[in-house]
């Protein structure tokens, strides 16, 4: 094995674990942020061309993210991969495999893109859009299956540029696309100055040209300055496409769980109601704001448990994901005291309907008090993937989902409609984070005693 002499740039290996989770949390926070904007910008400037243009967009919404999932799981199988090998100090490993990695991942995208392309038509209509949008979908979605591959890169480049423990630069990246996207979608999409008005195409066109920037910088960082790019090995390209696919694979279907699960909220919200869903929805947007600093966290304990496990030091790998979940707890514990006085206000911005208030102005009440377990149940997935579990990690989310969340939502609405509903969810986020956090210590005795190496 080649070695690296070099030290431990990001402090990943020597820092107080604390000061190390932190430097990677808050610009993910930054980065997500961006991520948020982006989509918002692309939905604000399209609903300004009328309630069709909105709906034919919102139609590609499930696709669009079943999609993106592949790029997640890829995500997660290069960062992991890529952390333990640059824990140990192979670099050469570490480069061979990004570079395979993202490989992978663009022929995986073209191609599931090739086929979205060519049924266009078909699954849309199967999905229930009807004639007068399908002529809007195809508009866009041409544009954007062409376009996606082009994110690819960036996506998965950041997660390996992550995994090196520099959170900064991929934060920076994601910024600068989202400022581009928000520049050109209004010049795209109604034609101001010399730009041709090309509608919801332009919104497509303005998303493929800031996923190019950020693929150009993201590409550069990975050659340039982390060494992570070198030519194919052809010899060891089907081993590390079977280590990223052994990974990813469950990664990517893990993801797809949660709009699938949110999708069955829904229906059993649309028996209570239009008032229920609409309450439902606006939570959504509010609760992305809330749980988005726990989200990063989770991201960022992937690669610091990846690098010290590949450093074989396990126990500050584990000592890293408790000091995560404690952090969790109480700090959710403190947005959840902040949204007491906040739920009247936040309830009434985002509806005039009083029973929509009501239900929402409920929810913000009742959910935030259980975020802090939700974010342990959240984080110990995180870790499972950085131990290359990632099919425990799977299961952990499919009972999170369809084993606590969905019976516990359905009880709650059997006898006390919306608001047991609500209730149900909480009651979900404590279950499954008491039984994560109890499995987390016995997963850590386990794991410590078959990876620890006598000297």
């Amino acid at each position: 094995m080649e070695t690296n002499n070099k030290p431990d740039k990001y402090g990943l290996l020597s820092d107080p674990i604390p000061d190390a989770l932190r430097r990677l949390a808050v610009p993910m926070v930054f980065g997500m942020i961006a991520i948020l904007m982006f989509n918002l910008v692309d939905t604000f400037f399209i609903s300004l061309l009328g309630t069709n243009a909105l709906a034919a967009v919102s139609f590609t919404f499930p696709v669009t993210f079943g999609l993106n999932c592949i790029t997640m799981g890829m995500s997660v199988g290069i960062s992991t991969s890529i952390g333990r090998l640059l824990g140990s100090g192979d670099t050469k490993s570490a480069a061979r495999l990004t570079t395979h990695g993202l490989l992978l991942a663009v022929i995986l995208m073209v191609l599931g893109s090739t086929v979205g392309w060519l049924t266009i038509d078909p699954l849309f209509s199967l999905m229930g859009a009807s004639a007068d949008l399908l002529p809007i979908i195809h508009e866009y979605m041409t544009v954007w299956y062409i376009a996606i591959p082009l994110l690819v890169i960036p996506m998965t480049g950041n997660s390996a540029i992550r995994a090196t423990g520099d959170a900064k630069s991929p934060a920076k990246i994601m910024i600068m696309a989202g400022l581009i996207n928000g520049i050109l979608d209004p010049l795209l999409i109604f034609g101001y100055g010399p730009f041709p008005e090309l509608g919801v195409k332009g919104a497509a066109i303005s998303s493929g040209i800031s996923w190019a920037v950020a693929l150009t910088a993201s590409l550069y960082l990975l050659h340039r300055r982390e060494k992570l790019l070198t030519m194919p090995v052809l010899l060891k390209l089907k081993s590390d496409w079977q280590q990223i696919l052994h990974i990813g694979a469950p990664a990517g279907l893990s993801n797809a769980l949660n709009p699938l699960s949110s999708a069955l909220l829904m229906s059993l919200l649309a028996a209570q109601g239009t008032a229920s869903v609409a309450a439902f929805g606006a939570a959504m947007r509010i609760e992305s704001i809330l749980v988005i600093g726990m989200m990063a966290l989770g991201s960022a304990l992937m690669p610091f448990m990846a690098q010290n496990l590949g450093a074989n030091k396990p126990e500050r790998a584990f000592e890293a994901l408790f000091t995560a979940m404690h952090f969790a707890i109480l700090f959710q514990l403190l947005i959840f005291i902040a949204m007491v006085p906040l739920s009247v206000p936040l309830a009434s911005l985002f509806s005039r309907d009083a029973t929509v208030q009501h239900q929402l102005w409920h929810y913000l009440l009742v959910v935030p008090a259980s975020y802090g377990l939700q974010a342990v149940c959240m984080l110990l997935i995180s870790a499972l993937n950085a131990l290359h579990k990632t099919v425990n990690a799977l299961i952990w989310n499919l009972l999170r989902l369809f084993g606590f969340l969905l019976p516990s939502a359905w009880v709650g609405s059997l006898y006390y409609g919306t608001e047991g509903l609500f209730i149900g969810i909480s009651i979900a986020n404590v279950i499954g984070g008491i039984c994560a956090y109890l499995y987390a210590r016995r997963l850590r005795k386990t794991t410590l005693s078959s990876l620890v190496t006598p000297t």
